[in-house]
């Protein structure tokens, strides 16, 4: 049995045909060939499949792409600006120093997108427990912190 899904994945009109038990996670980086959306977990525990999802953060190995019928999803691949650019939150992590091994940073990327975007002004305690959902097991969360903090009056939001 197959099921025709209609989406936008970073901005691009997408149709496909695929089994109805099928993840977004996997639609993402076995259909789409997106694979900075990262499979860490299975259980959405750790965060590395983090994608908005029509602007929201939503852990792509939970979520059947059937749910998403009609959505705008983006991947970390679809937030670098039309001249190559890094997005400001990808410059304030590279600035802050806050990856080691990268697993986890596309999906700590796009939750901070999200806290910063819905949750303006953030302090420093708000954005550590925005950031909750994702684990990183190289950095120590700090550097993280910064570089959200740094990215934040860049993109409109959180305290300084």
């Amino acid at each position: 049995m197959s099921l025709q899904i209609r989406l936008r994945v970073n901005n691009n009109a997408v149709t496909a045909d695929v089994s109805p038990d099928t993840l977004l996670v996997t639609f993402l980086r076995e259909h789409q060939h997106l694979t900075g959306t990262h499979v860490g977990c299975d259980t959405a525990s750790c965060g590395a499949c983090t994608v908005l999802v029509d602007g929201i953060a939503v852990k792509s190995c939970n979520i059947l792409l059937a749910q998403v019928q009609g959505c705008e999803i983006t991947t970390i691949e679809g937030i670098t600006p039309a001249d190559g650019s890094l997005h400001p939150m990808q410059a304030a992590f590279k600035a802050c120093h806050g990856l080691q091994c990268g697993f986890c940073t596309p999906g700590m990327i796009m939750s901070a997108i999200d806290l910063v975007t819905h949750h303006e002004h953030s302090s420093e305690a708000e954005i550590r427990a925005g950031l909750q959902g994702n684990l990183c097991r190289c950095t120590g969360y700090h550097n993280i912190v910064r570089a959200v903090m740094q990215a934040a009056p860049i993109m409109g939001g959180a305290k300084s």
